[in-house]
């Protein structure tokens, strides 16, 4: 089930609201639990079966790990148990058909493996689970005591499938309790409505675009209709994402959660560094926490940053899926990112910011070549269309044609991925405060009407990070 899809709009999200708050506080976690369950079955019936006993497992674990009679040495051992069932799931259903093919290739075997189909967002919730117990383990918190808490934690529908990851640190006490206003359903309601319009009215549309390129055969493609075609890219992939955490922390709200924010306008950055602090931000955040500064962080020696650098971002296109140019992909942005933490963070201070921003969304929209392609040789292919190394065309008369019809949608694209609409919005808001509410409410109402629209006609609708 996808928040933008009808039965989610029109059936499922109307009911599980009008439950929550009728049944009152007393059944309010056994609503969302039993919802986030059944939304999760919806897709992978066979999988709730795994979440429950994930969920069991390391709710037992959790339990042990924060008694005061568990020895040491059985601390380790039931840290190490939990370690082992979760990554182990992960790497199995994610990584086996990776690994098995990798291993056939370089013996030259002519093996024939069914892979297992992968659990929907098993890399997010697995992610969420290993930050419950490793916090556990530290003593950072205390392991929670009722399974259903535990279990609503894990599961819960929102942000389960594609985030953001949400420690449990950061909702411990909201699990328990928390306000339930008018006011915070609104903003609520006005988030969702905002993540929702941004993927089905600007991600899927201009993901046309993009799929059209994509499938055009590498000698039609000009130098023009490659650029056009990876920015296009590069702007589905941020308002499919942005626009589904959107979605999440707007349901959080209308069930009094409080998530934190996962994209702050990325390609507003003037400097790699920048653009990941900006970009899936819950990510970065739990790799920084959990890998980066385990291992050191940036306080040791050239050579250690270089591996702890190259370690996370190793294992952060690996997170994204079980190929090989996820891993090129990440070690691309590490090497960028070392080569500005060694050499350029100090000179990049002196450049203007024009520069900084163009070499920033450069390096970020060849990044998303190595992210998109599976296969290495249309990966090299389109990278040289997009230099001209081939026969290439520098402009061709289809790439003028394909943006003129599309120029309107760029500029509404660009514009939304910056800060200027809420900007615009808010001097709007100070000088005709009375008018702002009336002006507001229908522009949501526009929204909420262009998005239904758009999901009774199409039938285009991905969500790109569903995959992982």
């Amino acid at each position: 089930m996808v928040f933008s899809s009808l039965f989610f709009t029109f059936a499922f999200l109307p009911v599980i609201v009008m439950l929550y708050y009728l049944l009152g506080k007393r059944f309010k976690n056994i609503v969302l639990l039993t919802a986030s369950l059944f939304f999760y079955a919806w897709g992978e019936p066979i999988y709730v079966l795994l979440m429950c006993g994930s969920i069991i497992i390391n709710y037992c674990v959790g339990t042990l790990l924060g008694r005061d009679d568990t020895s040491r040495r059985k601390r380790k051992l039931f840290f190490i148990i939990s370690l082992v069932f979760n990554l182990g799931c992960l790497a199995y259903f994610k990584y086996f058909g990776m690994i098995i093919s990798t291993i056939a290739s370089i013996g030259g075997w002519g093996l024939n493996v069914r892979t297992p189909a992968l659990p929907i967002g098993i890399s997010f919730y697995t992610f969420q689970i290993l930050s419950y117990v490793i916090d556990v383990y530290r003593g950072k918190i205390k392991p929670q005591k009722s399974l259903i808490l535990c279990a609503l934690y894990i599961t819960m529908f929102p942000q389960l499938v594609a985030g953001p990851i949400v420690n449990y640190v950061d909702i411990e006490s909201q699990l328990a309790e928390r306000s339930i206003t008018f006011k915070k359903f609104n903003s609520g309601l006005r988030r969702f409505l905002q993540g929702l319009a941004k993927k089905v009215l600007l991600a899927n549309h201009i993901g046309l675009l993009w799929s059209e390129v994509k499938a055009m055969p590498n000698n039609e493609i000009s130098v023009l209709m490659a650029w056009a075609g990876i920015i296009a890219f590069s702007l589905q992939i941020y308002f499919d994402f942005s626009g589904y955490s959107d979605m999440a922390i707007g349901l959080g709200k209308m069930f009094g959660f409080r998530f934190k924010e996962n994209f702050k306008y990325p390609y507003i950055s003037q400097s790699i560094s920048e653009f990941w602090r900006r970009w899936h931000i819950s990510l970065g955040s739990w790799f920084k926490e959990y890998v980066y500064i385990p291992l050191g962080g940036s306080r040791v020696g050239n050579w250690k940053l270089i591996r702890n650098l190259f370690i996370v971002w190793l294992l952060t296109g690996f997170w994204h899926g079980a190929s090989w140019n996820f891993a090129l992909w990440g070690l691309y942005f590490g090497t960028l990112l070392l080569n500005e933490k060694l050499y350029l963070q100090k000179s990049m201070q002196r450049w203007p910011k024009a520069v900084r921003h163009i070499y920033l969304l450069l390096f970020v929209v060849i990044g998303w070549v190595f992210f998109e392609f599976t296969n290495l040789n249309d990966m090299l292919n389109f990278l040289r269309a997009m230099f001209g190394a081939g026969d290439n065309a520098l402009i061709d008369n289809q790439g003028i044609i394909r943006l003129k019809a599309n120029a309107f949608l760029y500029i509404v694209c660009i514009l939304s991925a910056t800060p200027w609409p809420k900007k615009l919005a808010l001097f709007f808001k100070r000088i005709h405060s009375n008018f702002y509410g009336i002006a507001a409410n229908v522009y949501y109402c526009a929204l909420m009407f262009f998005s239904m629209a758009y999901m009774v006609a199409s039938t285009y609708n991905p969500f790109i990070y569903f995959r992982f």
